[in-house]
């Protein structure tokens, strides 16, 4: 079993690109950052993506709201996808 503090020694990978196009990464999750961090931005991203999603739900004429909340959802699908690659990584599974 794995000790309490050893979630919060881990660190992202920094092996996920996000923004794609014409099959190249325009951006990349950045290594070395907590996972604990890492994730808590990512809470704070979904949120704001959740209230611009509503704003454009609600009012005409505002896919300004609908793109950057699609924006934010890909951003934080990155920091997730790179948390879960570290989490299930060989050496850091609770097997």
């Amino acid at each position: 079993m794995n000790k309490p503090s050893h979630l919060h020694d881990l660190k992202t990978a920094g092996l996920t690109p996000f923004s794609i196009h014409n099959d190249q990464a325009l951006f990349r999750v950045n290594s070395g950052v907590s996972i604990h961090e890492a994730l808590s931005h990512v809470s704070d991203l979904l949120h704001l993506s959740k209230m611009l999603a509503e704003d454009a739900a609600m009012e005409r004429k505002t896919d300004r709201y609908a793109w950057a909340s699609h924006y934010l959802q890909e951003m934080s699908k990155a920091v997730i996808d790179d948390v879960v690659k570290v989490l299930e990584a060989p050496g850091n599974n609770r097997d």
